[in-house]
């Protein structure tokens, strides 16, 4: 949104900003260069850039104790992923090929259903190296049940398997649809299979992705916060486990690959999260209903399966319940294409969308506008570091996640995660303190907003 004092329904130039030809020559270019995106839905990492060479994933599923039946099931499941997304798939089950040089060869290592003691000393320690050079793990399942004498490993799976009651149906907490991994999934998600206990809770360490509903099924014993699936980073490595995968069934269930496929692509670095640990967030939109929050101005909101998504303007959705003065903003979002919204921080309570331009600042939602303007920049104002911009940002078609963080008058801005802008606000007029709203731009612009939360700091 323009800054400017053109009011906002000049018909010159709807979107506000200075330059109409500058602004359509970067549209035009940002549409040719997105064609390949928006052309591939069914595999949005294809709006990468490829790598020199095709990455390649090593299943791993040697057993020492319990052996899964669902072992060839899984394997031929994810070299079928494979295939079908542009990686290579080797399997085997000979630990001889954890060596440094071997491993090297290979993004990401999957411990499919892996059981005991399969690693020697020499083993262990050349994947530790592998992780710490950037390696990628998935573990699945009886991952879990693996390497209980290795600290390393401990601390790489993050939750080691304590106990599991009869294969049954449960209902699974979805906590990130932001996520890859659960990006295609509801609020919840109802599955047989055989569901884990695990020893201690991953939660304090690593990003959980989903957890289990207790009271949905019997033998669960996590005092009702029982994570099933997560993501973090692990000394230089990415890490994702889900404890699901017990069954032959699990594999042929195309819900579940695309959940496999998922934690896989955030293991290859095919697409940037925030896998930080996150606890103490409430939610101002949990995905049901908009209670607390106003529109402002033209155009509005569409809510549909959990999704706040932009339409026409230009107009501002605010929460207008309560104002906020030291908090972590975080919010999950996503462009259809070469789309412009914002994120508004620190403005009066008004039913005039331009009162939060003259008065607060908007975190920008735009990658192919000026610097100034652009993904992360503090619209007007300052923009971001944009080599960490661009390195944390995910195209079109896929969700990012912000965290936005106001303490006194700095402000400070994350995207997947990663750092990219630090603000302090030095106009007396101004104030980070204040409301929180969401931009919808105008016709034309279409940005989804999910999973709207926020910590109170002191």
């Amino acid at each position: 949104m323009s800054t400017n004092d053109t009011p906002p329904n000049t018909p010159a130039d709807p979107t506000g900003d200075r330059s109409i030809s500058r602004r359509t020559s970067l549209r035009l270019a940002a549409a040719a260069a997105l064609l390949p995106a928006l052309g591939a839905t069914a595999a949005p990492a294809a709006a990468r850039p490829r790598p020199s060479r095709a990455k390649k994933v090593l299943v791993f599923s040697r057993t020492a104790g319990f052996r899964h039946d669902s072992i060839p099931d899984g394997i031929a499941a994810i070299k079928a992923l494979g295939a079908g997304n542009g990686f290579a798939v080797d399997a085997t089950e000979d630990a001889a090929a954890f060596t440094a040089r071997n491993l090297a060869r290979y993004d990401t290592v999957v411990f499919l259903s892996t059981t005991g003691d399969v690693l020697d000393a020499a083993q262990q320690t050349a994947f530790e190296g592998y992780i710490r050079h950037g390696g990628g793990y998935v573990g699945v399942h009886a991952a879990a049940d693996t390497e209980y004498d290795w600290p390393f490993y401990g601390g790489l799976v993050c939750g080691y398997f304590h106990s599991h009651p009869a294969i049954q149906q449960a209902t699974i907490k979805v906590e990130d649809r932001a996520h890859p991994a659960t990006a295609h999934l509801g609020e919840t998600w109802t599955r047989t299979d055989e569901w884990y206990n695990y020893r201690t809770n991953p939660r304090s360490t690593a990003h959980v992705l989903a957890s289990l509903d207790e009271s949905s099924y019997t033998g669960g014993n996590m005092n009702g916060d029982h994570p099933i699936a997560w993501v973090h980073e692990y000394e230089g490595g990415r890490v994702f486990y889900t404890g699901l995968g017990h069954t032959k069934e699990s594999y042929a269930d195309p819900v579940f690959r695309q959940h496999l496929l998922g934690g896989i692509r955030y293991a290859l670095g095919d697409v940037q999260v925030d896998c930080r640990s996150e606890s103490g967030y409430r939610h101002l939109f949990d995905g049901r209903n908009t209670d607390g929050w106003k529109q402002a101005g033209p155009g509005s909101f569409a809510l549909k399966d959990g999704t706040l998504t932009s339409e026409g303007g230009m107009g501002l959705f605010w929460y207008a319940a309560k104002e906020f003065r030291s908090y972590s903003l975080k919010l999950d979002w996503k462009t259809a294409g070469d789309d412009n919204s914002g994120i508004f921080v620190g403005f009066p309570p008004s039913d005039d969308p331009w009162s939060a331009v003259d008065n607060g600042y908007e975190i920008q939602i735009d990658a192919t506008d000026v610097d100034e303007k652009t993904t992360g920049s503090v619209y007007g104002f300052q923009s971001a570091d944009l080599a960490a911009r661009d390195a944390a940002l995910n195209p079109p078609g896929e969700w990012n996640t912000y965290e936005i963080r106001a303490q006194g008058e700095r402000l400070r801005i994350w995207l997947n995660g990663t750092r990219i802008n630090d603000f302090t606000n030095r106009e007396p007029a101004r104030s980070l303190a204040g409301h929180i709203g969401i931009q919808n731009h105008g016709a034309g612009d279409e940005v989804a907003f999910r999973n709207i939360r926020i910590k109170e700091l002191r």
